[in-house]
């Protein structure tokens, strides 16, 4: 039966809805500025600073953290803002983790490589010498079992890691004087990092840790007398090949590097949900395109060197062999005497065995046919 409009509880609703009409319309704007949509206005405001170990001339790789920003903010109509800092500018390259450790940037991006020397686990997260190839370090990372075994590593440090890009496979970078076996490389000093720096001093290298932008007035100089970086692209912008003309390839030691967004616990934790999600999913975007940028520019860069006269040659079997048993014996022996490297180590290898078995199929055959 229809209820009278003239009944107590019709009048009680028509009250209330008239109540809430009015009260809508009061918060949706604002008599003093004409803004409209409460939506808006009672977001959390949130200011974020972004550290860097990249300088802002290497826009592939720094240009990741400006998606980041950009895409945090329009996802947040411009209430979560992110300002990024190139390295040098509010930390040093290679000091990224401790300022996000410390609250001197809620956020960081940077290889967790760079940072070994706090705990060797740590370049899980970026890669290994003769590990994972791009496709198969994000894998491990996003769906195998490597992103909980980085989160375990870097609560260490009161941080929480977001995969955050990958620049392919690398080159093996560039040097002064031409290398044709393992005998040859004895004395070269070079700039090299993480693990890939462990076993080049394992073969005789002396080995420096340089950030992007100290390389090369140390090679024009003569402090280094060879270096690796990314690939053609980057390489040309940062002009190695000015001043050493030999360009050896592959860079076994970085097969498939992956970058990281480094965010502070306790910064993380004052996000609303919302923010959360959608840093989330910035991080997710900004991966993405650090590794197709790259995709469509190295061919190109690549091309630039060799007509410039740019002396382009693989490693020797020689080389490539010797740097392949040093790592697995520098594998073991720090998993001998540190018990997370080893587990963590262990669930890697299976997972390159499997990882490598299937991508060892058909994408070998296909790439050895249509690549040549």
């Amino acid at each position: 039966m229809e209820e009278s409009s003239h009944s107590p509880s019709r009048r009680r609703l028509l009250k209330t809805g008239a109540l809430g009409t009015a009260a809508g319309a009061l918060w949706a704007c604002d008599p003093c500025t004409g803004n409209v949509g409460p939506a808006v206005q009672t977001q959390q405001r949130v200011r974020w600073r972004l550290a860097s170990s990249f300088p802002s001339s290497l826009d592939t790789i720094y240009g990741a953290s400006e998606v980041l920003a950009q895409r945090v903010s329009e996802m947040t109509d411009g209430n979560f803002s992110i300002r990024v800092y190139e390295a040098g500018e509010l930390v040093p390259g290679l000091q990224v983790l401790d300022a996000v450790q410390q609250g001197g940037a809620e956020v960081g991006q940077t290889g967790g490589y760079y940072y070994t020397g706090k705990s060797e686990a740590l370049a899980f997260d970026t890669c290994l010498p003769f590990g994972l190839t791009p496709r198969q370090q994000t894998a491990w990372l996003r769906e195998g079992s490597g992103g909980q075994w980085m989160r375990k590593a870097y609560a260490d440090f009161g941080v929480i890691p977001f995969q955050g890009g990958n620049t392919g496979v690398q080159m093996g970078g560039w040097f002064k004087r031409k290398v044709d076996s393992l005998a040859d490389l004895r004395g070269f000093k070079m700039r090299i990092p993480g693990m890939g720096g462990k076993v080049m001093n394992e073969l005789g290298v002396s080995v420096q840790v340089l950030a992007g932008g100290d390389i090369y007035p140390s090679l024009e100089r003569g402090a280094i007398d060879a270096t690796e970086w990314v690939g053609p692209y980057d390489d040309e912008k940062l002009g190695f090949y000015k001043v050493a003309r030999h360009y050896y390839y592959p860079g076994w030691w970085e097969p498939g590097p992956s970058l990281s967004f480094l965010v502070n616990q306790d910064a993380w934790a004052k996000l609303p949900v919302s923010y959360q999600a959608a840093f989330e999913a910035a991080c997710a975007e900004a991966a993405m395109v650090m590794q197709t940028r790259y995709d469509e520019k190295n061919p190109a860069a690549l091309q630039r060197l060799l007509d410039d006269g740019v002396d382009l040659q693989p490693f020797s079997e020689d080389i490539l062999r010797g740097a392949q048993e040093a790592s697995e014996d520098l594998f073991s022996s720090i998993a001998a005497g540190d018990a997370t490297y080893a587990k963590i180590l262990e669930d890697w290898r299976a997972f390159r065995k499997a990882s490598f078995r299937w991508f060892g199929t058909a994408e070998v055959a296909y790439s050895r046919f249509a690549m040549g």
